[in-house]
């Protein structure tokens, strides 16, 4: 054995340790006893998973886990895409799947692929670890290591069930167990983010699963097919396979109203903390579904000092509250705050806040930014969008509101609803703000360059485009309140005209 060998060897029996570790058993069971044991498991999956994967069965199940397995177990002819986010469980849940269907009979002969042949052998390490060495397994449906083939790339158990692994473009061809075509059919992590931008390259590989991989399978023995993986990019393998699965799941790290989908494992703090450590267009990629490609609207943008307060002719603080009435999609939009001023010749945003907020915590902005003003020497217009999404959402929500937090601090912000028609959005907000950014009349506060609401007004900036993936309620609360600007300078700066009175020289 060569020292590379054995640092393999070492290395995948330590892997199989830490997989299978603490599995307890009862040495002084009966036979009968045992049967009994194994028959009550197998009639209830859940169980059955819990017993003999403790160590990826650490958290109750979410009704979505529970429901794609009864669908899966209940179909023995299935294609079932599972676009799960990052921390649920979908290559763990198919595993246990899987396992469970082949020790009890009712599936013999898989492969799973992914983008490359080393990945769908790392994948297929655990199952082989499975079944090579838990204790559990081995007591109740006997030693499954065969004497014949038994590698990283292929296995087949003593029950007669064979596994194989397969990367994407190498030919499954001839891919049958004795007699057994594939009934089952695993695809993990397929796409990756340099082929989702190569169109042809996309299509070769979309191809080879349709025309190699998929016609390994008999016409007449059912077949399980699973995708599991994101939706990275507009166009990618999952998206084409959604077109043809029986059935499509989609689960977000949170769902749409902002709570935690798995709660029992991922809570809404620590969910918080991971999303904070990333841009918005990886939350979006990894736990969203939700491909956000890069905008190029804006160029680049100009960061520089605020000129003092009372250089300011006046301020605007501007708001884009929820983006609708429905109290659903309010819980869960993002909303935006913006300080604006105007000072030779260019527009300032001097303070922002821009977040995923609550009506209460939206309007506490407000009294915040109130008193981060302090008695600073401009006069500030206060300014929130009403426009028909938002009414009478304004009138009977917000105000209400804005007059209870009043009455508790003692104080009062008079808020005007900016109730223009503003037509079509990116073109609005194009036209109105993308000159200013090419020609640097807009300057971002450099000393709000560390605040997070200042970061994320930064982030949808550069992710703004035609196709408004990504929410864009900043960039809406800047081009509003720089439209306020210019229609105060109107205002302000028309010269009061005195019209002398023509003397009466008649007389009566």
């Amino acid at each position: 054995m060569t020292a590379d060998e054995k640092r393999a060897y070492e290395a995948w029996y330590a892997f199989q340790r830490s997989f299978n570790c603490g599995l307890e058993i009862d040495p002084n069971e009966t036979r009968s006893d045992r049967r009994r044991r194994i028959k009550t498991l197998e009639r209830e999956p859940e169980v059955w998973f819990s017993y003999y994967f403790p160590r990826f069965y650490t958290a109750a199940p979410a009704p979505f886990h529970t429901a794609a397995t009864c669908r899966v177990l209940a179909n023995p002819e299935w294609y079932e895409v599972r676009a799960w986010s990052r921390e649920l469980a979908k290559s763990a849940r198919t595993m246990m799947e899987v396992c469970y269907l082949v020790l009890t009979g009712l599936k013999r002969t898989v492969i799973l692929t992914s983008n490359t042949q080393n990945n769908a052998e790392r994948l297929l390490a655990p199952y082989r670890a499975f079944f090579e060495s838990n204790e559990r397994v081995i007591h109740d449906y006997g030693v499954q290591r065969n004497l014949g083939l038994w590698t990283s790339e292929e296995f087949t158990l003593r029950n007669g069930a064979a596994f194989r692994a397969v990367g994407a473009g190498q030919s499954p061809r001839g891919s049958r167990n004795n007699e057994c075509r594939p009934d089952v059919l695993l695809v993990d992590d397929f796409d990756t983010d340099e082929e989702c931008r190569n169109p042809e390259v996309l299509k070769k590989k979309w191809e080879w699963f349709e025309q190699a991989l998929y016609p390994t399978r008999s016409i007449s023995t059912s077949l399980l097919v699973i995708f599991c993986g994101n939706v990275i990019a507009e166009d990618c393998c999952i998206k084409r396979a959604m077109e043809k699965a029986d059935h499509t799941d989609i689960v977000n790290i949170r769902d749409k109203h902002g709570h935690s989908t798995w709660p029992s494992k991922n809570t809404e703090e620590m969910i918080d903390r991971v999303l904070s450590k990333i841009s918005y267009k990886a939350q979006q990629g990894e736990y969203y579904n939700n491909p956000v490609a890069e905008g190029n609207t804006f160029g680049e943008l100009t960061w520089g000092k605020v000129p003092p307060m009372d250089r300011f002719q006046f301020l605007i603080a501007y708001a884009d509250p929820s983006p609708s009435n429905n109290a659903r999609q309010r819980s869960s939009s993002t909303k935006a705050l913006v300080l604006l001023g105007f000072c030779r010749g260019r527009y300032y945003i001097i303070k922002c806040f821009v977040d995923n907020a609550s009506t209460d915590t939206f309007v506490q902005w407000f009294f915040d930014l109130r008193d981060w003003i302090g008695d600073r020497c401009p006069p500030v217009y206060w300014y929130i969008e009403n426009n028909t999404l938002q009414d009478p959402f304004y009138t009977q929500v917000y105000v209400p509101v804005f007059a209870a937090k009043g009455r508790r601090s003692g104080t009062y912000i008079g808020i005007t609803p900016d109730t223009r028609r503003k037509g079509e959005k990116f073109a609005r907000i194009e036209s109105g703000l993308e000159p200013l950014v090419r020609l640097g009349q807009l300057v971002f506060n450099i000393d709000e360059q560390g605040n997070p609401h200042m970061q994320r007004l930064k982030e949808q900036f550069r992710l703004f485009g035609p196709k408004l993936s990504a929410p864009a309620d900043g960039v809406d609360a800047v081009e509003g309140g720089i439209y306020i600007v210019r229609e105060k300078q109107v205002t302000l700066e028309q010269p009061i005209i005195s019209i002398p009175r023509t003397r009466n020289t008649k007389r009566y």
